[in-house]
C-alpha cells in the first residue's frame, strides 16, 4: 500500500518559513540565532534553493515556537473535525523522502500527525533530535530503525514505538526498499512536566 500521491498538493517551504518568521518579528540572523541553524542555510531554504533536513524542520519550527506542522501552510482558521482527501494532504519533500501531512496543520488540537516515505537510507538527519511532547510512530512498509537515548529499535510492519520526545532521537531506513510510516507527534499541554 503506497500513501504517496504524487499529484497531492507539494508545499513550499521556504516560502512557508519566510511568512512564519516574518509573522514573528524575526530577522534571519536571530532566527538563525534561536535554531543554531546558519543564516546562509535559513537564507537558501526561503529562496528554495536547499531543501531542509527533518531535524532543521524541528530546530527551526522550535525556535519560533511553532507545530512543525505548521510547516504544511498557514491554517490560520483551525477546526475541530479534519476530513483529508488522499489528494488533498500536503506534501513536504526532502532529500530521499516526502513528509505529507494529515490535517494536523488545521486541528485546534494539539496532536500533529503525518506520514513519511522514505527511500532506502533516508534519515531525520546527522544529529538527534529532541522536541516537546511525545511521538507515536506506526511502520506501515519496510523498515524503520529509531534510536532513543542511544537504544535501538528496528520497525517493521505493523511494529510501534512510543516515548517522550525530549528524549534524543533519531531515525532512518536502513532496507533496500521503500518504507511507509505514520508519525504522530502531541505537544505538552501547559503545565504538564517533561518527566
Amino acid at each position: 500500500m503506497d500513501f504517496t500521491d504524487h499529484d497531492a498538493i507539494s508545499v513550499n517551504v521556504g516560502k512557508e518559513l519566510r511568512s512564519l518568521r516574518e509573522e514573528k518579528g524575526l530577522s534571519i540572523r536571530s532566527l538563525a540565532r534561536a535554531s543554531n541553524i546558519s543564516a546562509n542555510a535559513i537564507s537558501m531554504i526561503e529562496r528554495g534553493r536547499a531543501s531542509p533536513s527533518v531535524s532543521t524542520l524541528y530546530k527551526i519550527a522550535d525556535a519560533l515556537n511553532i507545530p512543525i506542522t505548521d510547516f504544511f501552510g498557514s491554517a490560520r482558521d483551525r477546526q475541530t473535525v479534519i476530513f483529508r482527501k488522499a489528494l488533498e494532504r500536503t506534501r513536504i519533500p526532502f532529500q530521499r523522502g516526502v513528509w505529507e501531512g494529515l490535517g494536523g496543520e488545521a486541528f485546534v488540537g494539539r496532536v500533529e500527525p503525518f506520514a513519511l516515505t522514505l527511500e532506502s537510507g533516508a534519515n531525520s538527519g546527522p544529529f538527534p533530535i529532541t522536541h516537546t511532547g511525545h511521538e507515536f510512530v506506526v511502520c506501515l512498509r519496510g523498515q524503520l530503525e529509531y534510536q532513543v537515548e542511544g537504544e535501538i529499535y528496528l520497525l517493521k510492519p505493523g511494529d510501534t514505538l512510543l516515548f517522550s520526545s525530549y528524549l534524543r532521537h533519531r531515525w532512518r531506513n536502513p532496507g533496500p526498499n521503500v518504507t511507509n510510516a505514520i508519525f504522530v507527534l502531541s505537544c505538552f499541554e501547559e503545565g504538564e512536566e517533561a518527566m
